[in-house]
């Protein structure tokens, strides 16, 4: 059968338990929206609108209310447009609104550091000069390899000097750089190469509850990301279920969650 075009999150979803991988990509059966995705997703929404901002209308007495009131209001309407798949999730309101309250602390955090860099900014040009050069020259950009069959979406690429600069955002728990982040930006590194001609210098995650984590782009990352990839099309050929075996861990069932084929996971063998 052709390959099946990968990514960051199904290599992840393999490593983790060959048998879900076999659920959500080879039977594909239907996945349940989480608080987690869903406010993810919300927050990302808001910092990709934040840079829409009019900054015509900025000056260095009312940028930084304003710039604040719009991020605020580019989340709520996010979480708006949001609120009926929020409803299916089956949390008391008094939950909904703790994950509402710590997503606005998140973006406040975000919000409070890029003020920091345009304060900096603003000792040597406009504003409105300072702003362009702090905004990404790509926000939430699909970038695809057809020779590789893989595909990632990378959230920010951002220049500094002479550096091209990779970002994701997290609103994960800790600021931990763990395998499955080093990997996906790998993977989008080497899928950054293959479109523009070469590296990026720097990769990193934004853990909005914290700072960003950035890690130095070297030959040796771009080597591991296509051996990664080399092994999950080589380990997905079969579409027979016998082949991707269970991993059982405390992630198929936890306090207060399950995975998503728990329950089918159980039937079969």
């Amino acid at each position: 059968m052709p390959k099946r075009v990968q990514s960051p999150s199904s290599i992840n979803i393999y490593k983790q338990c060959p048998r879900r991988y076999y659920y959500q990509y080879v039977v594909k059966h239907p996945t349940k929206p989480n608080i987690h995705t869903l406010r993810g997703n919300i927050v990302h929404t808001a910092l990709e609108k934040f840079y829409q901002v009019d900054i015509s209308a900025l000056d260095a007495t009312n940028y930084k209310p304003i710039l604040a009131k719009h991020l605020r209001t580019q989340f709520a309407r996010a979480w708006t447009v949001s609120a009926s798949e929020l409803s299916t999730l089956g949390l008391l309101p008094q939950q909904l609104q703790f994950y509402y309250d710590e997503s606005a602390t998140m973006l406040a955090n975000w919000l409070n550091d890029f003020i920091k860099r345009l304060d900096k900014e603003l000792k040597l040009m406009t504003l409105q000069q300072a702003f362009k050069k702090l905004m990404p020259i790509e926000i939430e950009t699909q970038y695809k390899s057809q020779q590789l069959m893989v595909q990632g979406y990378i959230d920010c690429v951002h220049v500094d000097g002479e550096d091209i600069i990779l970002l994701d955002y997290k609103t994960s728990k800790n600021s931990e750089l763990k395998p499955e982040y080093r990997l996906q930006l790998a993977i989008y590194a080497t899928l950054y190469r293959e479109k523009h001609g070469k590296l990026p210098s720097k990769v990193g995650i934004w853990f909005l509850k914290d700072k960003p984590v950035f890690l130095d782009v070297n030959e040796e990352m771009v080597k591991q990301a296509l051996f990664e990839i080399e092994q999950i099309h080589f380990s997905t050929e079969s579409t027979e279920i016998i082949d991707y075996p269970k991993n059982i861990t405390p992630l198929c069932k936890w306090n207060g969650g399950q995975c998503d084929f728990y329950h089918v996971c159980l039937k079969d063998a």
